[in-house]
This record gives structure tokens, C-alpha cells and sequence, in this order.
């Protein structure tokens, strides 16, 4: 096993993970593949909808069955993989090496039981400390997330908190047990600017001390700029590229992240002259044939290559991964010449960001 391999604390490949619904099969993600490293942001961003929030429940083993299922993949954490172990190991699992907090605190904390309880409760089931020892604990990481005298605080209700704090609450909670992984899906969506900045700073400041890796969940491309080191970009349940944040944004592949990128409010841009994303987001119950981005894709959208057969994700250089027949170093030589005979094309357009 190479060191590369040694860094990689979390491995996705291949997960499928798919709806039940009287409409049909809601196919939310559908051959998604990334790794992790040891110490660092991944980012996965994409539009509502595309499959990033089930992509994390998948990896927590929180997809409610039925209506959902795992239909295919592996989620090897350390080399093991979550899919094969029993339910009574991946309770183990949760808290103690994955642990996940959501974008609206008032979901998860439960309103009839003090703050202090529902810590202690993590704390005395994960680390088995007694209930004294667990309350002091409570407190201590209270005081870490930066919840003022929190001698006081550990016995109030959600209730009596704001937005802001209940979310450091549910960070306490998740760090209570030393995770090596930490899921954060849109943390700070429901929150204002100031505290949306506290928050990311709190995570970071975490990661520096704990060496834990973060899966940041997030739609908003600035948090991205500012706080990954690595990013995936979803579309319609799938990745369309992926690689290192800096190299990703500063030279988008795909047409859909040259999209998003475009469509960024800038300084001196009236709000009605922004660029858009033409159409809209695909039914998941019935997805288009052929890459699922090219009925608003400005690049390929006429050719049928693109409406009939779907690239899967590819790597075109060192870090850099994407699905696109446009792509510079998509193809091999060989499948360039097998579809110029078989479209009857002389050349090929590259996408521009």
C-alpha cells in the first residue's frame, strides 16, 4: 500500500443509492466515487436536488429503508468497508469515527431535553464515562465551541439559544468523541453572515487541532474557494468533476461548473446580467438519455454522442477528474476516431470557461 493510500481515510466507489416512490424509481445517486484525505476539506457542492445530501446519509448508513436503498458501491472507512458491517458496529462507527452535523440544528436537538442532557448522552453512550464525569465533559466542550458561561448554558433547552449557538451545540456534540471524520451538509444555510463566518472558523480551528478530515456539504461556490482543499461538483445524482479546489476553479472542465462559475454575482454586475444555466434541473425519475447536463448544454448539446451515450467520470490529468466527451484528454485515441467514423465529425469544440 502506497502512502497516497495510507492518506485516504475515506473511500467512495461506485454508490448507487436509489427511492422507491409511487411515481417511480428515484435514482438520487448514481455512480459516485471520491476519496478523502487525512486532515483535509473535501467539498462536494452542486445544486438542490443533485444528490449530495443522500450521498452523506449514505456514507452515515441513515437512509431510511424502505422507501431507500443501497443499491450498489463500497464506503470503505480505513480500508473497511460500511456497507458489509452489521448494524450494531456501525452505531459503533457513528460518534465515534463519522460524525455529521445538518444545516438546521432544531431537527436533531431535541426540544423537551436540556442541552446538557442530549451531550451527556452522546458522551456517556460512545465514550463510557459515568454521568458526573460526562457533565463536565459537556461543559469543557461547550467552552471549546464558543458558547459563553457554559456552566449555564448546558442546562437550557434549544429554545433558549439562537440559531448560531445551537449550531456550535451540534458541533459539540459531533466532536464529543474525537471523530476522524466530520460531515457538515449546508451547516451554516439557515445562519447570518457574521455567524455563517464564525462557524466556518470554528470547523477550521477544529480541524488544526484534532487532525480530523471534513465532507463539507454546501451549494455556495465562495465557501468552497475559501475552505477546500478538494471539491466534487454534483449534477443531477452524479459527479461531474472533480479535483483540487484551486486547479478546479481556477480551470473548470465541465460545462455545467464553467456554468455555476459564470453565474457567481461579481462586483460591477447588475444582479439582471448575470449569466444563467439555461433549463432547468432533470426529473430524477426520468433522466435524459446520454450525459444528463447536455438539454442545457451549450457546448454539445446538438451532438448525438452526447444524447445517447454518458461519460462516465474519467481522469484527463494528474488530480483531475471529469465526465465529459468535451473534455481536453477525456478520450483515448482510439474512441476519438471510433466516434469521428461513426458521427462523421472532423473536429470538436472544447469547452471555454
Amino acid at each position: 500500500m502506497t502512502a497516497a493510500t495510507n492518506d485516504i481515510i475515506l473511500s467512495v466507489r461506485g454508490l448507487a443509492t436509489h427511492f422507491r416512490t409511487h411515481g417511480g424509481t428515484v435514482r438520487a445517486v448514481q455512480g459516485v466515487s471520491f476519496d478523502i484525505r487525512r486532515g483535509r476539506t473535501f467539498a462536494l457542492v452542486g445544486e438542490s436536488g443533485c444528490g449530495k445530501s443522500v450521498t452523506a446519509l449514505s456514507i452515515m448508513r441513515l437512509i431510511p429503508t424502505p422507501p431507500g436503498t443501497i443499491a450498489a458501491g463500497r464506503i470503505e472507512l480505513h480500508g473497511r468497508d460500511l456497507l458489509k458491517v452489521n448494524d450494531a458496529q456501525m452505531r459503533s462507527v457513528r460518534g465515534n469515527e463519522i460524525a455529521m452535523i445538518f444545516q438546521e440544528p432544531m431537527t436533531s436537538l431535541n426540544p423537551v431535553f436540556t442541552i446538557g442532557d442530549q451531550i451527556v448522552e452522546a458522551i456517556m453512550l460512545h465514550q463510557k464515562k459515568s454521568r458526573r464525569h460526562a457533565w463536565v465533559e459537556a461543559e469543557k466542550l461547550l467552552a471549546r465551541v464558543g458558547i459563553p458561561d457554559p456552566g449555564q448554558r448546558v442546562r437550557e433547552y434549544p429554545h433558549q439559544m439562537s440559531g448560531g449557538m445551537r449550531q456550535r451545540v451540534m458541533i459539540a456534540m459531533a466532536i464529543s468523541c474525537k471523530p476522524s471524520l466530520l460531515i457538515a451538509d449546508e451547516p451554516t444555510t439557515a445562519l447570518d453572515v457574521t455567524t455563517q463566518a464564525q462557524i466556518l472558523d470554528l470547523l477550521d480551528d477544529l480541524q488544526q487541532v484534532e487532525g480530523m478530515s471534513i465532507l463539507l456539504i454546501t451549494h455556495d461556490l465562495g465557501v468552497v474557494a475559501e475552505r477546500a482543499d478538494d471539491v466534487a461538483v454534483m449534477y443531477a445524482s452524479k459527479i461531474a468533476e472533480t479535483g483540487a479546489t484551486e486547479a478546479l476553479l481556477a480551470q473548470p472542465l465541465h460545462p455545467y461548473t464553467q456554468g455555476l462559475l459564470r453565474s457567481l454575482p461579481r462586483m460591477g454586475v447588475a444582479a439582471d446580467r448575470l449569466a444563467v444555466i439555461p433549463g432547468s434541473v432533470p426529473d430524477p425519475r426520468e433522466f435524459p438519455s446520454g450525459c444528463k447536463f447536455h438539454p442545457r448544454c451549450p457546448i454539445g448539446c446538438d451532438d448525438p454522442r452526447c444524447s445517447s451515450l454518458e461519460p462516465e467520470l474519467r481522469q484527463v490529468s494528474e488530480g483531475r477528474q471529469v465526465s465529459c466527451w468535451y473534455s481536453p484528454g477525456f478520450e483515448t485515441p482510439e474512441e476519438s476516431q471510433d466516434f469521428d467514423r461513426r458521427y462523421g465529425r472532423d473536429k470538436r469544440k472544447s469547452p471555454s470557461a
